[in-house]
C-alpha cells in the first residue's frame, strides 16, 4: 500500500486525486505545515528538498509532483500513454508544462517575498500576465490534443484542475484569474467534478462539493489532521 505525505490543498491534492482514479489503495499521513514539519529531520529524510507531497512506494519515496505522477502512469498503465505509445512525447511535453512552468510560475506569485522582496508589485504584474497566457494557451489545447480534456481524465486533466482552483483562490494582489475566461477548462473542471475520484478527495480534505468551479478555502484549514 501506498502512503501519502499530504497537506490539504497542497500538490499532494493531485497526487490523491491520481491514486483514487487509479483504485489503488492509500495511506496518508499529514504533513502540518503550521509546525514546519516539513523542515523536521523524519521529512527530510523523504525528501530532502522538504517539499509536499510524497509518496512512499515499494520502490521507496518519491518527490516531485510530476515525477510522482509519472511513475503512477508507467506503474499503472493508466491515466497517460506508456512507453512506446506515440502519444507519449506530447504527453511528457504537456505535462513537464504543468509541472516546470505553469506550477513553478504559481509558486512565485503565492510566495511574492521569496522572489523578490523588495519588488513583490512588479513581480506579481509580470507573473499574473505570464499566467494568463499559460492558461489561455491551455485553453486552446483543451480537447484537441490527446491525453487532455477527452472522454478519459489523464493526470494532465488532474493537474490543470487543481492548479485553476489555486489561481482562482489563492494569488494575493487582486483578481487576475477568472475560470470562466477559459471556456474549455470551464467544461474540464465541471466534468471532473462529477467524478467519485474528485468528490471523495474533496470530501477528505474539506474542499466543498465543487472544488473546481466554485472554489472555497479547504474547512478546516491547511495543518488539521484530517484525511
Amino acid at each position: 500500500m501506498y502512503t501519502l505525505h499530504y497537506a490539504p490543498d497542497n500538490a499532494s491534492l493531485i497526487v490523491r486525486l491520481a491514486l483514487l482514479e487509479l483504485g489503488q489503495p492509500f495511506r496518508t499521513r499529514l504533513v502540518d505545515r503550521r509546525a514546519r514539519e516539513q523542515d523536521s529531520a523524519a521529512y527530510r529524510r523523504l525528501n530532502p528538498a522538504g517539499l509536499i507531497p510524497v509518496l512512499e512506494t515499494p520502490d521507496g519515496p518519491i518527490s516531485e509532483t510530476g515525477a510522482v505522477l509519472l511513475w503512477l502512469v508507467d506503474r499503472h498503465g493508466a491515466l497517460g500513454p506508456g512507453p512506446g505509445d506515440p502519444g507519449r512525447g506530447g504527453f511528457l511535453k504537456w505535462l513537464f508544462f504543468l509541472s516546470n512552468t505553469l506550477h513553478a510560475d504559481l509558486r512565485m506569485i503565492f510566495y511574492p517575498g521569496q522572489y523578490a522582496p523588495s519588488a513583490e508589485a512588479a513581480l506579481h504584474a509580470g507573473i499574473s500576465a505570464r499566467l494568463r497566457r499559460h492558461y489561455a494557451l491551455l485553453d486552446g489545447l483543451c480537447g484537441r490534443v490527446p491525453g487532455f480534456g477527452g472522454d478519459a481524465p489523464t493526470i494532465l486533466d488532474l493537474y490543470t484542475a487543481v492548479t485553476c482552483r489555486w489561481a482562482a483562490l489563492y494569488a494575493p494582489g487582486g483578481a487576475w484569474f477568472a475560470l470562466g475566461d477559459y471556456p474549455a477548462l470551464a467544461r474540464l473542471a465541471a466534468g471532473l467534478e462529477s467524478r467519485a475520484s474528485v468528490q471523495a478527495a474533496a470530501r477528505a480534505e474539506g474542499l466543498g462539493p465543487q472544488p473546481f468551479t466554485a472554489p472555497a478555502p479547504c474547512r478546516p484549514p491547511e495543518g488539521s489532521a484530517l484525511g
